[in-house]
């Protein structure tokens, strides 16, 4: 795990347990470090980012394991670091998005610390890669349904593994319990619709939730923060949500 925390604060601060994207195959602490730095400093938070097991070489249910480990790691250790926590929230995108989904339900189903927040953007939600979105936006717009399909199969063991919540949050019996959620989508993403329509089951299930869509946008903009101004624009939802939250 890398640790941030903001230059000028009050302790005991909140702590922001952090998954990078990058397909389950790919991406680091190293690759997430702008969109960490940028979390820590305008949510004025400790920012715990996760460098779990990656696949194939560790298949599922590795990565989810090591992501909800950190995050009791976090928990426990919160005083430690000048953190609260009493005050503890999670995100990801892509398939951190995924993980952080995971690490919800897990922690529900395990009786873990509570959650003020879990924040997922273009989350990969759904094996199936069969909605509109990911017909229509399926190539040319950086992250490819093909591609998609192809890190699935590497992700998980097996078809079996698709009916494993944990895996595809899509399968859940029940979303009720799980921590208020921010949901944000890319217009112009294969995984928009698995993403929104996660937002709405977990809504249906007396989760309070906000699904925020980037119109003009592709998977991946919110860590292109030298290419649009939209990227910081979604860091601050993300970290106004994270302050109103933690409130």
């Amino acid at each position: 795990m890398r640790i941030y925390t903001p230059e000028v604060s009050a302790e005991p601060l909140p702590v922001l347990v952090l998954f990078h994207g990058g397909g389950f195959i790919a991406g680091s602490p190293d690759s997430h470090d702008g969109g960490a730095r940028e979390l820590c400093a305008l949510a004025q938070a400790i920012v715990v980012s996760v460098d779990y097991r990656l696949a194939p070489e560790n298949r599922f249910p590795a990565a989810a394991e090591d992501c909800h480990a950190a995050l009791l790691w976090a928990a426990a250790h919160a005083a430690e670091l000048g953190g609260d926590a009493t005050r503890l929230a999670i995100t990801g995108d892509s398939a951190g998005g995924n993980l952080a989904a995971a690490v919800a339900l897990m922690n529900r189903d395990r009786g873990g610390p509570a959650l003020a927040l879990q924040v997922l953007v273009y989350p990969v939600i759904d094996p199936a890669c069969a909605t509109p979105s990911a017909r229509a936006n399926g190539e040319g717009y950086l992250l490819t349904t093909a591609s998609m399909k192809w890190m699935w199969s590497l992700y998980v063991n097996g078809a079996d593994d698709y009916a494993n919540p944990y895996a595809a949050p899509i399968a859940a019996a029940s979303l009720a319990g799980l921590p208020p959620a921010l949901v944000i989508t890319a217009e112009f993403d294969p995984l928009r619709d698995e993403g929104e329509a996660y937002g709405r089951a977990l809504e249906a299930a007396g989760v309070p939730t906000t699904i925020s869509r980037y119109d003009g946008m592709i998977h991946g903009f919110a860590s292109c923060f030298d290419i649009t101004p939209r990227a910081r624009e979604a860091a601050g939802e993300v970290a106004r949500a994270l302050q109103a939250a933690w409130a």
